[in-house]
């Protein structure tokens, strides 16, 4: 058993007031308690005990939406890279992610699949949830840097192929709402338990409301490659922050999505409707280039990648505690910010035992100090990150 104490707790709902501690074991979260309460008990000998020095306690990162890391990532899709790539991210206190991939031939999109079923319950890091699927059905009006001849028309059986190659561990998906024939599939794709969001949609008003009538409820990268706000068609981000029933992903690296947009969405979304992530491309963190994603040469340019070729945007080079971050600096709480990238996605995406510190909880746990480094990881209990020293 490991017992951290005398840390700030964030129990992914809320910021404790208090000097708390947390007794978990390899498996589960065991108890919470004060620091008044440590002071009293008496542990097995064999029970680890680590000062976290007023740190804060915060449930592990999980990041819904990531394409890769470090040089490793889901556009060059083998087992090992997502192995590694789940080694990486614990580092950076992610414990939880879904491994995001792009549209691309059929055959293409099966094997990648495969490779990434592959490696569940084989990493050394964080924990591989499922697999984000961002297309292939989605318009070929907002694909950003989506390939076009990688698309598909809506069809179950296309789904049903995918279905298969991913043994039932698609978790969430992407999709266009305006696409002919879409609600059929939303309908077949909510039957195996899919998560579906609005994403790389040219939908008008009336289309967005007709997906979230058949449960299509969150949403990716809001603001960005979706119909934007006009006075006579809403268009897919009038109808999202219309309705608060709807959940949102958010890219917060300042590039993505200007700051003062930031302003609205506080106005418009409650706290348990925005989740962060970082759509990270491959080279993300990587040191030396040259640097490629989705088969493409990309640059770092004023603090995300920018395709080579003509300089348009590729994507983002974010990491989770970054975007904490940084949204705080846009006017959030700390508070609200760790819900966002915590206990937010875990209940959308159905992880009903990850997202939180409470007994019972998964045993993934992280500290952070005051200016976001990170100084302890544990996934499943096990210690993965540690530059605290035990008592």
């Amino acid at each position: 058993m490991i017992c951290l104490h005398n840390g700030k707790l964030h129990n992914g709902l809320h910021l404790s007031g208090t000097t708390s501690a947390v007794l978990f074991d390899n498996e589960k979260i065991i108890d919470v308690f004060s620091e008044e309460r440590f002071n009293q008990k008496k542990f097995p000998p064999d029970t680890k005990i680590i000062d976290v020095q007023g740190n804060y306690i915060l449930p592990g990162l999980i990041d819904t939406h990531i394409h890769g890391f470090k040089g490793h990532g889901t556009d060059n899709c083998t087992t090992e890279g997502i192995l590694q790539m789940s080694k990486d991210l614990a580092a950076y206190g992610v414990t939880s992610f879904n491994p995001t991939l792009y549209p691309a031939p059929l055959e293409t999109m099966k094997e990648n699949l495969k490779s990434i079923v592959a490696a569940m319950g084989k990493e050394e890091g964080a924990h591989i949830m499922g697999v984000h699927l961002e297309g292939p059905f989605i318009s070929p009006e907002k694909l950003g840097v989506q390939l076009p001849e990688c698309l598909q028309k809506p069809d179950i059986k296309i789904l049903d192929e995918l279905w298969d190659a991913s043994e039932g561990h698609i978790v969430n998906m992407t999709i266009a709402p305006e696409l002919t024939g879409m609600r059929e599939l939303v309908m077949d794709a909510i039957k195996k338990g899919i998560v579906l969001q609005s994403g790389h949609t040219n939908a008008q008003y009336r289309n967005m409301i007709e997906g979230f009538q058949v449960g299509v409820l969150h949403s990716t990268h809001f603001f960005n490659a979706m119909s934007q706000l006009h006075h006579r068609n809403p268009g897919a981000v009038g109808a999202i922050l219309s309705h608060p029933e709807v959940s949102c992903e958010i890219i917060a690296d300042g590039v993505h999505v200007h700051h003062g947009l930031f302003r609205i969405l506080r106005r418009e979304k409650t706290v348990e409707k925005i989740v962060l992530v970082t759509d990270a491309l491959t080279p993300t963190e990587q040191k030396n280039g040259p640097f490629y994603a989705n088969g493409e040469e990309v640059e770092f340019v004023d603090g995300c990648f920018h395709r080579k070729s003509d300089g348009v945007i590729a994507g983002s080079a974010l990491t989770l505690k970054k975007a904490i971050e940084n949204i705080v600096s846009f006017g959030y709480s700390f508070e609200d910010a760790v819900i966002f990238a915590t206990s937010n996605p875990a209940r959308i995406m159905k992880y009903s035992k990850k997202g939180n510190i409470t007994p019972m909880a998964d045993s993934d746990i992280i500290v952070m100090d005051k200016d976001y480094k990170i100084k302890l990881v544990a996934i499943s209990g096990d210690i993965k990150t540690n530059t605290l020293e035990e008592n």
